[in-house]
């Protein structure tokens, strides 16, 4: 990805995913970064990454993950994951609890 906002240690570190889920069609993004896995809501334009709570919420400036999100998007550069709706609380609670270090 040359020449553009995803500089060149994010590309090899950072994986955006789609966890899709049927037949409802809900849709969880995720994306891996250096250290963790963060979940995204593009639609709300959050983070669970730190960066955002320090500087995005305060106005600053939107963490790294949401700068590169829809780069990644526009060039279909992300996994989709299909899951059957059946699994949705499962994996929500391993999200939450991977995101709170639980």
């Amino acid at each position: 990805m040359s020449n553009s906002l995803v500089p060149n240690d994010l590309e090899s570190n950072h994986i955006l995913k789609l966890h899709y889920f049927v037949p409802s069609e809900r849709k969880l993004w995720t994306i891996i970064g250096k250290n963790n896995e963060y979940w995204l809501d593009p639609e709300l334009d959050y983070c669970s990454c730190k960066h955002y709570y320090y500087k995005t919420l305060s106005g600053k400036e939107k963490c790294q993950h949401l700068k590169i999100f829809n780069e990644f998007l526009k060039k279909n550069n992300y996994d989709k994951i299909k899951f059957s709706d059946e699994e949705y609380s499962g994996f929500l609670i391993t999200l939450i609890k991977d995101i709170l270090r639980i």
